[in-house]
């Protein structure tokens, strides 16, 4: 493929944009279960374990059917759907505050795709609202308004790996897969951009730097900025050629 032949760059949310997994998420889902009075608290290791299923109620749906549900639950969808709604209000504040910053080099790679006129969009698993807040908070409102597409949530049935919400993005864009090229940062999202026929950069966090990345077409530690910067808008279009 030509170098001008790419034509999108589509972002995953979390561990992408913003570091948002150990502090963001984590805290969000232990402060939940603590406001239910369960004696449940996810440590570090063990919410590495559980990034390895793809959204946050199928996370707690996988929790639960193992570890066992509280004796008096006696509709486990509707607990879970409760209890995910209190997660997502405490994620929501922790973002709003501010605690958690972009990762590097995400606004610097942002400015250049959109002085270039590419498309923009993102795709991630995570609760639409958050999505949406994390993009309108960190990126701000004029970069947000540059975004053609941001797919997030139930949009889709089937959660990454399986390539749906990449194959729904390339559709609502009027792209080819081949136009697009996609940042994730865990091997599930690697998985469903590959699926979906994407180029695919991986930029790794300290969740995921031990995944298995080997079908990514590039893999860095982090987008960067000056005087570190690891990827450029150019760089990416060497990878799509």
């Amino acid at each position: 493929m030509g170098m001008s032949m790419m034509k999108a760059l589509i972002f995953d949310c979390d561990g992408v944009l913003v570091d948002t997994e150990r502090d963001g998420h984590r805290v969000a889902f232990n402060r939940a279960l603590a406001a239910k009075g369960l004696d449940v608290e996810w440590d570090v290791p063990l919410y590495g374990e559980l990034l390895k299923i793809a959204g946050g109620k199928e996370r707690m749906r996988h929790y639960f059917d193992r570890q066992g549900y509280p004796a008096e639950v006696a509709d486990k969808d509707a607990f879970i759907k409760k209890l995910h709604k209190l997660k997502t209000d405490l994620y929501m504040r922790i973002i709003e505050s501010g605690e958690l910053p972009l990762r590097p080099g995400v606004n610097r790679l942002v400015d250049e795709a959109i002085a270039d006129g590419m498309t923009l969009a993102v795709c991630s698993t995570s609760n639409e609202r958050a999505v949406n807040l994390v993009v309108e908070k960190m990126l701000g409102p004029r970069r947000k308004a540059k975004f053609s597409l941001i797919l997030a949530g139930d949009v889709v049935s089937n959660k990454k790996p399986d390539p749906e919400i990449y194959n729904l993005a390339k559709q609502r864009l009027g792209l080819a897969a081949d136009e697009c090229v996609v940042i994730e940062d865990s091997r599930n999202g690697l998985l469903a951009a590959k699926a979906a026929g994407m180029y695919c950069l991986v930029t790794t966090n300290g969740y995921t730097a031990e995944e298995d990345f080997s079908e990514a077409d590039i893999v860095f530690p982090e987008l960067g900025d000056e005087p570190n910067v690891h990827v450029t808008l150019q760089d990416l279009r060497e990878i799509a050629n």
